[in-house]
């Protein structure tokens, strides 16, 4: 007679040899970045068609910011309620449900015949995409063992991670010329259904634990997030003295407060606020804002400068982005092999540097600037400069964190990442705006209209890149005034140094519970 639990116990153990596969491992591997990919790209894949959907759906000059912002909120403020949901749902099944909602929302995105719709729409992408992110890292986790198996798989992660944006920028561009915007949403579409196929036959589920959402939290920042962003966004139109402006600017504040009251009196608390205790965390949080709302608002005004002054089609604006994409795909690559050697802070510091000189030099701009050397040296600069600086901001970000605090502390590097060009574009749309319409008030004498408009165009551009400058020059000064990241010893073992580094960025066992 058979014995029910002796074959339960070979059928477990046939599961977990087929999981140890290389061909199972790397069919894993392809779902979650293909995954984490879509997220990442849908930041910027819709950014080179931003001109087309101006035109299509009669959005604002400042309105047309909110596209990008409606996803980057949403996903930013709900990424550790979507950490958490992980946690105590299964992990599989929070990345299935994420991919879903993901997928609905891309093609609703796709069909917008509004504005009204379209930003709907792009706020529910946010929110699948803030339950999808953060079961990828923690699914990786789970599928790869600690050493060369996961420090191989967390590399190729990390470039996903730091290339997804700039790609998106280019593929966008294709799609845009090729098709038409729309297809930058309803890309997600296939891609969407092939994966959630594919889940339950390759990734694995994690047991549930128990514990409580801090629903309130979340929605307290996203909210109050939302309030300070759409206050910016709104005095670049009617003005910093306008009723509602200062509404949104005081509701912000409100619930930011009411979020930090709400965090140290629950009784799990979606962001311990003692993880900012640490002046090298706390700095690299600060910095990362700082830095992310520099470099990635800047993605918004060069494509409509290079559509706008210079007249490039989306496919060729896309492309214009290459040099930059380039540059920070090799400098990810080769940061691990010199971080040990260098050091965390001074390459910190050079990597800061290096894109602050890149971005000084597209903030001269004009409507006479030529790509080359004009845009695409700088941009090598930026791209090069970044790619230097995110892997060491990263692990500081998590530097010394007790191991019940992982998970969240990996988080916050998210949260602030998205937090950052939501709160940068709105701020450096306000410059924009202010440039713009001074340009206009002020005409150069002898150009015609078209010309004039081209004009007042790049010189609002050039000055929101040099607001994006300032802030990346803030992020530096976060670096060497308040960051104190810890020196490597040159004697270690390089290898195992870096396998230490990754896996401190891993947030080693913690983040999956």
């Amino acid at each position: 007679m058979t014995n029910p639990l002796t074959n339960a116990a070979s059928a477990a153990t046939s599961m977990r040899r087929r999981a140890a596969s290389p061909s199972h491992q790397a069919m894993t591997l392809t779902i979650i970045l293909a995954c984490y990919l879509m997220v990442v790209l849908d930041v910027s894949i819709i950014i080179t068609g931003l001109p087309q959907i101006r035109e299509a759906l009669h959005f604002s000059s400042e309105g047309l910011s909110w596209v990008q912002n409606a996803y980057t909120l949403t996903f930013g403020g709900l990424l550790l309620l979507g950490a958490r949901a992980g946690d105590l749902l299964g992990r599989r099944r929070v990345f299935m449900t994420g991919i879903a909602i993901f997928t609905g929302a891309s093609l609703l995105g796709g069909l917008a015949d509004s504005s009204t719709w379209l930003l709907a729409a792009r706020a529910v992408q946010g929110v699948g995409a803030a339950i999808a992110a953060p079961a990828t890292l923690s699914l990786l986790l789970i599928t790869f063992a600690e050493g060369p198996e996961r420090t191989k798989a967390m590399s190729y992660y990390s470039i996903t991670a730091s290339a997804g944006g700039s790609i998106g920028l280019v593929l966008g561009g294709v799609l845009t010329t090729a098709i038409s915007w729309r297809w930058g949403l309803f890309l997600n579409v296939p891609i969407g259904a092939l994966l959630l196929w594919l889940s339950p036959r390759f990734l694995p589920e994690t047991e549930r634990s128990h514990g409580r959402f801090d629903l309130p939290g979340a929605l307290l920042s996203t909210a109050g997030m939302s309030a300070l962003v759409y206050g910016f966004v709104r005095a670049a139109s009617e003005g910093w003295t306008e009723r509602f402006t200062l509404v949104s600017f005081i509701a912000g504040v409100a619930l930011l407060t009411m979020f930090v009251v709400n965090e140290l009196q629950a009784e799990q608390p979606i962001t311990p606020l003692r993880l900012f205790a640490s002046r090298e965390r706390s700095g690299a949080y600060v910095g990362r804002l700082l830095l992310v709302g520099g470099m990635f608002s800047s993605f918004f005004f060069i494509t409509q400068y290079l559509q706008g002054v210079l007249g490039y089609s989306a496919l060729t604006a896309g492309l214009a982005f290459l040099p930059m994409t380039l540059a920070m795909f090799l400098m990810v690559r080769v940061v691990p092999r010199f971080l040990p050697v260098i050091g965390s802070q001074r390459l910190m510091i050079g990597g800061l540097s290096l894109a602050i000189v890149g971005m000084a030099w597209l903030s001269g701009l004009s409507d006479a600037t030529a790509y080359f050397p004009g845009l695409a040296v700088p941009m090598v600069l930026v791209g090069t400069g970044m790619g230097a600086t995110m892997i060491p901001l990263t692990t500081a970000g998590i530097a010394g964190v007790a191991p019940r605090d992982a998970g969240a502390a990996s988080g916050l590097v998210n949260v602030f990442q998205q937090m950052g060009g939501s709160l940068g574009l709105g701020i450096l749309v306000t410059v924009f705006a202010s440039a713009t319409r001074h340009a206009a008030e002020h005409p150069v004498a002898g150009l015609s209209g078209a010309l004039q408009a081209r004009h007042e165009l790049a010189h609002g551009v050039a000055m929101a890149l040099t607001g994006s400058a300032v802030l990346m020059a803030a992020a530096l000064a976060v670096v060497v005034l308040v960051i104190r990241a810890p020196k490597v010893e040159l004697g270690e073992d390089l290898a195992s140094q870096l396998e230490e580094l990754e896996a401190e960025i891993a947030g080693e066992r913690e983040l999956v519970g």
